[in-house]
């Protein structure tokens, strides 16, 4: 919002974070269902012509977004794009799972049924079990802030109960489940100072920045500040922060000033809008 940072951009504009989310929301809207194929699609036209961009090309491409998306376009087969490689455990699939978390909950799907959707979502690009549970986890808490009741840290905490339970239950590997353990007494991870807390790419690294952000604070505007101000993976942690804080504190709590700088802030809105409310 103050500009010309990494990319030397001017205040306003967004980043891939930003472009899949809207590419999903665009593809949501075209197809009124979850069309892999048509996801795909799109972020194929992101990274190839710069569509949902704010200046007509793509920038911040992710070494394994970038691989699923070509491999996709020589194969054209959704999943088997997404790497399954440990080493392949960033933050892409993350950043991008909120409209097919709204689509799960807006259907009042079963967990089971919506869990396998937000994994399926999620693996076009990052088809290990450890990102796959970042996006599950990230459906949990979204589920609970819409939900539940008092404040966001309580509904962070029984969202994120509920789907510790759920992956308990339902998933054979716990070792990877073990690796948001952090996240299990929220109490106590909220109260870690700054410098127990990493914002890198890594996806486990970006959810727990994220909610550590949210537990600590209690308006948006101070939310968003809070995450990007961890450094590092900025971009994604703001927009991972951010989709959660929305939900909790609705589209009036962003500041005038952060909605007027927004580059093609209408043509965001009218997308938006679209979205049909089954």
């Amino acid at each position: 919002m103050r500009g010309y940072g990494t990319f030397n951009l001017p205040a306003g504009s967004w980043t891939d974070d930003s472009s899949l989310t809207l590419a999903m929301l665009d593809s949501l809207n075209r197809t009124g269902d979850i069309d892999y194929f048509d996801i795909m699609d799109s972020f194929v036209q992101w990274l190839d012509d710069g569509a949902f961009t704010p200046y007509g090309y793509a920038y911040d491409v992710g070494r394994a977004m970038r691989h699923a998306i070509n491999k996709y376009k020589h194969s054209h087969k959704p999943h088997r794009a997404g790497s399954y490689d440990e080493r392949s455990n960033g933050n892409g699939s993350l950043m991008r799972i909120l409209p097919a978390v709204l689509y799960c909950y807006d259907r009042a799907l079963p967990d089971d049924a919506a869990i396998d959707i937000i994994h399926k979502v999620g693996s076009l690009t990052h088809a290990h079990i450890r990102s796959n549970i970042a996006c599950g986890l990230y459906y949990f808490m979204a589920v609970s802030i819409l939900d539940g009741s008092g404040t966001l840290a309580d509904r962070l905490k029984a969202g994120l109960d509920r789907g510790f339970d759920f992956y308990e239950k339902h998933l054979s590997d716990h070792e990877n489940l073990e690796y948001y353990d952090r996240l299990r007494d929220l109490d106590g991870f909220a109260a870690l100072p700054s410098e127990n807390i990493y914002s890198s790419g890594y996806v486990v690294d970006t959810l727990e920045a994220a909610v550590w952000s949210l537990a600590n604070t209690d308006s948006f505007q101070t939310a968003l500040l809070k995450a990007v101000n961890l450094g590092e993976d900025t971009d994604t942690v703001g927009a991972v922060a951010g989709g959660l804080a929305g939900l909790y504190y609705g589209y009036d709590a962003i500041t005038a000033d952060w909605l007027a700088a927004l580059k093609k802030r209408d043509w965001i809105e009218k997308l938006c809008d679209a979205v049909e409310i089954q």
